[in-house]
Order: C-alpha cells, then sequence, then structure tokens
C-alpha cells in the first residue's frame, strides 16, 4: 500500500524574476496576505539579474531564493523551484502580480472540490480591477493564426485573430478552458510528478504555458477559469526591458517546438519556413 506525504507546506509559490526589482516586493508581500489560513511557502528563482532584485527577496523570512549566475529560461526555472517545493499544489506566479488578501486560501479550497481539475487559473485583471483581455484564457494555437501572427496580418485584419483571443471570453463565468496564461497557474503537483517536469524544459520563454495546459488536458484534467478571486497582473514588466528582435527571435523558435511536438511535419513546416520572414519582418519595421 502506497503512502501519501505528508508535508508541512499546503502550497508552493514559485517565482521567476529577472531584474524584476520594481514590482517583485509588492508582490510578496501580496502573497503572504493571500495565504491567511494555509501553510505556505514561497519560492524565488532568479535568473541572473544585475538589478538588486536578490537583495529584495532576501529581505523577506518565509521565501526560498535560488540565484542563477544565468538566465536559464522560464520553464528551467520554474522547475529548479518545483524541486525544492512542498505542499500538494504549486503556483506559478509572476513577478509583476498582487494577489488579493485571502484569495489563494479561497482558490486552494475550490481546487480542492474540485478534483477532475488539473490547472487552474483566476481573474486577472488591471489595477483599477478591470478585466485584463490581454491575460486571458486563449484557445489552443494552430498552425495558421500563429501564420497570421508570423505574417504581421492582424495589423491588416486585427479581427483575424479573434477566434485564438477567445474575443467571445467572458470573464465572470467559470468555465473549462484550453489554456490560461502563465503568469499564474495553480497546479495540482501530482500532474507535474507524472510529467516529470512543470515545464517542458524545450522550451526558454514563450509557450510553456500552452504547452503545459496541453499536458493536463492529455493526462485527463481539465483547465479551469473561474472568477471566484482576482489578482492584478501588470504584464510584462520585465518584457518590457527586452529588444524587440530578441523578443520575436524565441518567441518563434518556442512556436516552432511546439509545433514539432503536438502537430506532424506537414502542419509545421510552415512555421518553419514562415519564422525567418518573420523576424525579417520584425527588423524592417523596427528600421523603419
Amino acid at each position: 500500500i502506497g503512502l501519501k506525504i505528508k508535508y508541512d507546506m499546503d502550497l508552493s509559490v514559485i517565482t521567476v524574476t529577472w531584474n524584476s526589482a520594481e514590482k517583485i516586493r509588492e508582490q510578496m508581500q501580496s502573497v503572504r496576505e493571500g495565504c491567511e489560513k494555509i501553510a505556505f511557502v514561497q519560492i524565488v528563482v532568479d535568473n541572473g539579474s544585475i538589478d538588486n532584485t536578490v537583495e529584495i527577496v532576501r529581505s523577506f523570512f518565509h521565501v526560498k531564493l535560488i540565484a542563477n549566475a544565468t538566465n536559464t529560461g522560464f520553464a528551467a526555472a520554474n522547475n529548479q523551484g518545483v524541486k525544492i517545493a512542498q505542499g500538494d499544489f504549486l503556483l506559478f506566479l509572476n513577478p509583476d502580480m498582487k494577489v488579493e488578501p485571502g484569495s489563494l486560501d479561497k482558490l486552494m479550497e475550490w481546487l480542492a472540490r474540485h478534483p477532475d481539475a488539473g490547472l487552474v487559473s483566476c481573474k486577472l485583471t488591471d489595477e483599477k480591477g478591470n478585466f485584463s483581455p490581454v491575460a486571458g484564457p486563449r484557445r489552443f494555437p494552430t498552425v495558421w493564426d500563429q501564420a497570421a501572427l508570423l505574417l504581421k496580418l492582424p495589423h491588416l485584419f486585427p479581427s483575424i485573430l479573434n477566434r485564438y483571443l477567445m474575443a467571445d471570453f467572458e470573464p465572470d463565468r467559470e468555465q473549462e478552458v484550453d489554456s490560461v496564461r502563465g503568469s499564474f497557474m495553480l497546479l495540482r503537483r501530482e500532474v507535474a510528478e507524472r510529467l516529470g517536469w512543470a515545464f517542458d524544459p524545450r522550451y526558454f520563454i514563450w509557450f510553456e504555458d500552452v504547452d503545459l495546459c496541453r499536458e493536463v488536458k492529455r493526462l485527463g484534467y481539465k483547465v479551469m477559469y473561474t472568477p471566484i478571486i482576482s489578482c492584478v497582473d501588470f504584464v510584462g514588466q520585465s518584457f518590457v526591458k527586452r529588444a524587440t528582435l530578441w523578443k520575436q527571435k524565441n518567441f518563434t523558435t518556442s512556436m516552432l517546438a511546439y509545433f514539432q511536438k503536438w502537430e506532424p511535419g506537414h502542419k509545421w513546416i510552415w512555421i518553419w519556413l514562415l519564422r525567418p520572414m518573420a523576424i525579417s519582418l520584425t527588423w524592417l519595421m523596427r528600421s523603419l
């Protein structure tokens, strides 16, 4: 008879940082306030920050720090955090998030009542409490909508990605979705244990969150969205510090890796063919 491990903690909150000094203090304070009843630990994995992120993190007694000398990527750093995590639940939370008081208690209770849910996210909002569509759930990407992205077609035809971006999404209705954003993902630890990782290490940045949602469904669980709690998402504060061309190269590299994993060759070949054009278009648009 297998014995179930009893953890000292109920929840591990895992945060990956890279030059996140502007927001990480507020985020860590909010996590502490978000867990009023449950036992938790926050694990911060810093990816070689050159600002004072590491010093700020070290000033919080409830936070465990892993300080990488270099940037290992989002997936790899989160997996480092999982290795020292405790509890039956893992919350992957970006550094530019602000958790509401008592909200993580409430979401943990929700997940305990929904054993068919392997992963859940909440209503992500701006500072005024308005739902942020850019941080909302999305349908699984297809080769064709991603090809449209590579060719910059949304600049000419704004509605071309409405299906993929879930323009019809109802943020006040609890529902099963294809994928949620990696900025806030509450995952059952058993899912990560079955996979051998929380995020597929083939991704450096981008598409690892979509991939995880697809893996969750492959294992027979649901990916859920619930508005019972909300969380402020300042959206991509680290990304704004990166050059546009760097972002395009890494985004398209991960896009190709995603389709090579999940789709046959006669589909992903189109991403492979269009990727150089997309990078060239990005360079050209930045040069004008």
